[in-house]
C-alpha cells in the first residue's frame, strides 16, 4: 500500500506576509505601468499626427474612467518606484532584519499613498 506524501501548504492556509505581497503587487505595478506606457505613447503619437483620436483619447481621460486609470498608474509609479529604491538599498546588503523588512515595507505602503494624494492634490489644484 503506497502512502500519500505530504502536501506543501496551500495558499489558503498561508498567511501572507509583508514581504510576499508587496513582492506580488510590485509584479502587478510594473505590468500596469506597461500598460499604462503604451497608453501614454499613443496619446504623445495622436496629439502628434492625428487631432481626432487625439480629441477621443482626450476626451476619454477626462471622463472618470480615464482619470481612474490615471489614478492607478499614478499610485502604480509611485509603489514601483519606491518599492524599487527599497530594494536597491537591500542591494547594499542592509535592511533584512525582520523588524527592518517589516518596517521598509510598510514605509513603502505609506510613501506611495502620501506622493499619490499630494500628485493628485497638485494636479486637481492646477485644473
Amino acid at each position: 500500500m503506497v502512502h500519500p506524501r505530504p502536501l506543501s501548504p496551500h495558499l489558503s492556509i498561508y498567511r501572507p506576509q509583508i514581504t510576499s505581497v508587496l513582492s506580488i503587487t510590485h509584479r502587478i505595478t510594473g505590468l500596469a505601468l506597461y500598460a499604462g506606457t503604451l497608453l501614454l505613447v499613443a496619446w504623445l503619437w495622436s496629439a502628434a499626427y492625428h487631432a481626432e483620436c487625439y480629441q477621443q483619447l482626450h476626451a476619454f481621460m477626462r471622463s472618470l474612467p480615464g482619470r481612474l486609470m490615471l489614478l492607478g498608474w499614478t499610485a502604480a509609479f509611485y509603489f514601483h518606484f519606491s518599492n524599487g529604491l527599497r530594494h536597491l538599498w537591500w542591494d547594499t546588503g542592509r535592511g533584512f532584519s525582520l523588524p527592518e523588512v517589516t518596517r521598509s515595507g510598510w514605509a513603502v505602503v505609506v510613501l506611495t499613498l502620501v506622493l499619490t494624494a499630494y500628485t493628485w492634490w497638485r494636479v486637481l489644484g492646477a485644473v
